[in-house]
């Protein structure tokens, strides 16, 4: 299946296609289809298994189709965390590149001007308002925001927004709401807790569950623990001098797939990197290259990682830990098809530990962490505790501190 078996807008498919997607994920599957029947939806899904373009792309299709285009806010997105919201505003902003659809995320954390900003964008007609509760409620209370013309609410990652307390405010929130509109509620476990709260919000829901995938048994798969100015040298390293006909490493940035490409041309390897500057042609070709093996190593950022739907790879780096852990899944599954062997190794620096023990969760198992070799030097220690919080210890008396 394609996303063009949905039918959407041509706008929503120009974004589509501009980042680089072209086969939906399980959740997207599924759940497209239910949100543009107008039903009520459910869904189970782990954090990381495309859920956010499973709503977002719908959502968009409904409002574009709409006959009367008014600047009043048409979709509600609520999740519990900045880092979320912001996360998925910044996918919002993708898909509706090529369509005239606003949206603002607001949350707490800000400067007073910040608070200015979201209120004058609520005020002039954001057509999508993506919110954590506290900010949102901080919002409604000065009496400006108007749901009138709301159509659709969505709850994103309820299990967390529950465990943090958030049932409360959330209620306080639909209050405002219209009854006649649409609820999506997403939620990585389906607790009898979550049941019971979706009854309160939702209409007659339909369901989605999701099993979580796991990579094939024969991906090996190894990690590094490497600080971020080690990985280069680490990079090099792996590749010099080997027998590895296809190489796919994936980075965060445009910066850092830029320097790694440079860094590896200097090295004269057959090498070219694929991102967000390029025109769509430009990544159809160098995809191309490389899938017929013009091109040994190919450096993606994560944005299209979704778009490279090559099979049979000698090697998978991850550059960086993925923030989703069902990415990690995917780009793993590049490597071992037709009974074939793979290797996926990923880097993980002090600051990505915690991603990384998501992803051992997800697919139910420990990843090896490897030694650096003695020329690169020593790397971080996995310590998943946050370096941020310090464990106090009651100590005996007559004990001495270290």
């Amino acid at each position: 299946m394609n996303f063009s078996d949905f039918k959407l807008d041509d706008r929503i498919n120009q974004g589509i296609e501009s980042i680089g997607f072209e086969k939906p994920t399980p959740v997207q599957e599924l759940a497209i289809p239910e949100i543009l029947s107008g039903n009520d939806l459910i869904a189970c899904a782990q954090t990381g298994t495309g859920k956010t373009a499973a709503y977002v792309l719908p959502l968009l299709h409904g409002i574009l189709t709409q006959k009367e285009r008014s600047g009043n806010i048409k979709a509600l997105i609520i999740a519990p965390t900045r880092e979320l919201a912001v996360q998925i505003d910044q996918q919002l902003e993708g898909f509706s590149y090529f369509a005239p659809v606003s949206s603002i995320a607001v949350y707490g954390g800000g400067s007073g001007t910040d608070f200015e900003v979201e209120k004058k964008a609520i005020k002039t007609g954001a057509e999508v308002l993506i919110a954590t509760p506290g900010r949102l409620i901080s919002h409604i209370n000065s009496g400006y925001v108007n749901f009138d013309r709301l159509k659709y609410l969505i709850l994103d990652e309820a299990d967390r927004m529950l465990d943090m307390g958030f049932q409360p405010d959330i209620l306080k929130i639909i209050s405002f709401l219209p009854k006649n509109r649409q609820t999506l509620l997403f939620s990585a476990t389906m607790p009898s807790d979550i049941r019971a709260f979706a009854k309160k919000i939702l209409n007659n829901p339909n369901e989605i569950n999701l099993a979580v995938s796991k990579p094939a048994e024969n991906v090996l798969q190894a990690a590094y623990m490497a600080y971020d100015n080690q990985k280069i040298a680490l990079v090099k390293k792996l590749i010099t001098g080997k027998e590895l006909p296809s190489v796919l490493i994936f980075s965060a940035t445009k910066a850092s797939v830029k320097d790694l490409e440079r860094e590896l041309l200097r090295l004269k390897m057959n090498v070219k990197a694929i991102h967000s500057d390029l025109e769509q042609e430009q990544r159809k070709e160098v995809l191309r290259q490389f899938r017929n093996r013009e091109i040994q190593v190919l450096v993606a950022t994560d944005i299209v990682s979704r778009g490279i739907d090559i099979d049979d790879i000698s090697l998978v780096i991850n550059y960086n830990v993925p923030q989703d852990a069902e990415d990690y899944v995917h780009r793993v599954g590049r490597t071992a098809r037709a009974d074939k062997t793979g290797v996926a190794i990923t880097f993980i620096n002090q600051k990505e530990v915690r991603n990384f023990t998501n992803i051992e969760k997800l697919i139910g198992s420990e990843i090896r962490k490897l030694p650096l070799p003695p020329e690169i030097g020593e790397g971080p220690d996995f310590n998943t505790r946050s370096p941020h919080k310090r464990r106090f210890v009651k100590r005996r008396p007559g004990r001495k501190g270290n």
